[in-house]
């Protein structure tokens, strides 16, 4: 089965950037979307960010204008580059993905990487 592995997390204050890296291996699972999901202590699960092959892409409303998600040329990996970063944006980030339908209209990310921390603080 494919696996995710997350790197580029840490700390940085607000008003700061980041990137998060997301690379694929292995076979047994479609990667047509590719993105990423947070969850904050106490808080549900949101998806944060999703690209898929045919390009396209989906931003939470308040990573809007903050956030870009890529892929790379392979299409074997997905990144986040994140600027602007806001304390409400800590949280443990994963990446996902899965195969997607009717011209990556309909996607299912049933793959997931361990997760990565994400804090901004001063």
């Amino acid at each position: 089965q494919v696996q995710l592995v997350e790197s580029g997390g840490g700390l940085v204050e607000p008003g700061g950037s980041l990137r998060l890296s997301c690379d694929a291996s292995g076979s047994g699972s479609a990667i047509d979307a590719m993105g990423w999901y947070r969850q904050a202590p106490g808080k549900e699960r949101e998806l944060v960010a999703v690209k898929t092959n045919n390009e396209i892409t989906y931003y939470l409303d308040s990573v809007k204008g903050r956030f870009t998600i890529s892929r790379d040329n392979a299409k074997n990996g997905v990144y986040l580059q994140m600027a602007s970063l806001k304390t409400e944006d800590t949280a443990v980030y994963y990446c996902a993905a899965g195969p997607c339908s009717m011209a990556c209209q309909v996607y299912d990310l049933n793959v997931w990487g361990q997760g990565i921390q994400v804090t901004v603080s001063s």
